[in-house]
């Protein structure tokens, strides 16, 4: 039997087949590697999101996947914490970020939006920036790029390997969240590297 708060587990991505591979989908890379390895399908849509319901180690989650596009996240998350009543605690948030490398992941219980669009859409509906987030490293475009288009073109197939790698541990961050909560999940995320 499932006890204590709903935790809410939420990837940030734009929805639609086009932007499936985007760096920008990387959050919601994540929560279709969750849904695999729990044996979810994201079905039920409620709240403009695709969400799956699972447990893990007794703690009850709810995934997301916001069907709004990633500058109007906060909207459909909101609406969920709203919802769910979902405390900020519970509540964690995965997306991709420039500033870390490719295969970097850092894990922590509250900051800004790091210049996120759809992490300051979030910050700005919640009406707080206390709560858990996961970034998942996408590194910075070389040469003149401009980073947004950098952040919705795809993972080069030379680098589809290290992204796999780095979503397998970024589940395992997510299962240690569940398990034991955010200070001991940031010890395991932050310190596992990829090589």
């Amino acid at each position: 039997m499932n006890e204590g708060p709903l935790n809410l587990i939420v990837g940030l991505g734009n929805p639609g087949r086009q932007y499936r591979n985007n760096r920008h989908n990387a959050g919601f890379m994540l929560i279709d590697r969750i849904a695999h390895a729990f044996d979810l399908r994201l079905e039920t849509h409620r709240s403009e999101s695709l969400l799956a319901a699972g447990s893990h180690a007794g703690r009850s989650f709810l995934l997301a996947k916001p069907q709004t596009y990633v500058n109007e996240t906060g909207r459909a998350v909101a609406a969920l914490v709203k919802l769910h009543r979902v405390e900020p605690r519970n509540l964690l948030v995965a997306f991709d970020d420039l500033d870390l490398d490719l295969g970097t992941l850092r894990m922590r219980p509250f900051g800004g939006s790091s210049g996120h669009r759809g992490m300051r859409s979030l910050i700005n509906h919640l009406g707080e920036q206390g709560f858990p987030r996961l970034r998942i490293g996408i590194g910075r475009p070389s040469g003149r790029l401009d980073p947004a288009g950098f952040v919705l073109s795809n993972f080069a197939s030379d680098e589809l390997e290290l992204v796999s790698e780095t979503l397998d541990r970024a589940l395992g961050c997510v299962r240690r969240f569940l398990e034991a909560g955010i200070e001991k999940a940031m010890t395991d995320c932050n310190t596992r590297q990829a090589e």
